[in-house]
């Protein structure tokens, strides 16, 4: 199968799929995504309900701006099956599935996608997005990126990487190696790596350090648990026109210096060879499907 194409996730707004109430409000925030939940932040009682209310919406007109994600409960439990065969439907782009723990956890999980997409007749393939929250899965986290082409992207889920080991989720080391991991996990697959959330909503100041610490490592978006977070992480991880420009140079110095049997070269005093225009090319790929200016033609 064709892989899915991964869209455009700078902010991702968590929605628990308990609160109906606040789907159309988060609709019409400026979210890329909105990450209905289905796991942690629904009740046991409540499970079946909050499964058909987010089936429902995902059912409905849907904003054409905005990509739809939700996060099943886990493969082993008994919800799984019941949730995928649920949202499966035109509307949603990403499957999202926590703990995530082996490559093998990640075809089970995309078989029974293909299926459900067969019976509610889902002509594209939805992605997936895999949750790197424990140890077993941040060691395999490559092994998971590359287990099928439905994989999209890897997300970090801190709480329950850090918590259950007595990682202070605020120490840099710990959050500099996790996101190191990671990154060149799903770079490994040539997908993309989103990092986790931050609980602290009073806090702007720690969730824009987070998320700019995330971009430099390359990473494509964060969580957000708040709408008062999404501006932070779609300015953070939006491309400056700096940037732009400096793209626009390399590429443009690219293919008149191929072209003339150069593969290295300078712009602006700086070396550029092919990674380098490689990823000129991707940063004025993901400049032009947010509409930026500098990126015509």
């Amino acid at each position: 199968m064709e892989r899915p194409v991964a869209p455009v996730m700078r902010s991702k707004l968590f929605v628990p799929g308990s609160r109906p109430e606040l789907f159309a409000k988060a609709a019409a925030s400026a979210a890329d995504a909105l990450s209905f939940d289905l796991e942690d932040a629904v009740a046991p009682s409540r499970k079946a309900e909050a499964r058909e209310a987010v089936a429902g919406f995902l059912r409905g007109d849907l904003p054409a701006n905005q990509a739809m994600v939700v996060r099943v409960n886990g493969l082993a439990t008994p919800l799984f099956a019941e949730d995928v065969a649920a949202v499966a439907v035109p509307g949603l782009h990403l499957l999202n599935l926590p703990m995530v723990e082996g490559a093998e956890e990640v075809r089970e999980a995309a078989a029974a996608l293909a299926r459900a997409e067969a019976a509610n007749g889902v002509a594209r393939p939805i992605g997936i997005l895999c949750n790197i929250e424990t140890p077993r899965g941040l060691r395999l986290a490559a092994e998971i990126a590359g287990a099928d082409p439905r994989v999209v992207g890897l997300q970090i889920g801190y709480a329950d990487l850090f918590e259950p080991a007595g990682i202070d989720r605020t120490d840099p080391a710990a959050l500099a190696h996790v996101r190191m991991a990671v990154r060149l996990a799903a770079a490994e697959a040539g997908v993309a790596a989103y990092d986790g959330a931050w609980a602290k909503v009073a806090e702007p100041d720690a969730y824009r350090a987070e998320a700019e610490a995330a971009r430099r490592m390359g990473f494509a978006g964060k969580s957000c648990i708040h709408p008062t977070q999404i501006a932070l992480a779609n300015e953070v991880f939006r491309p400056s026109e700096a940037a732009i420009a400096k793209a626009r140079k390399v590429v443009a110095a690219a293919e008149t210096q191929i072209a003339g049997g150069t593969g290295a070269f300078l712009v602006d005093g700086d070396m550029v060879d092919a990674p380098f225009i490689e990823s000129a090319r991707a940063l004025l790929a993901l400049a032009r499907r947010l509409g930026l200016p500098g990126t015509e033609g």
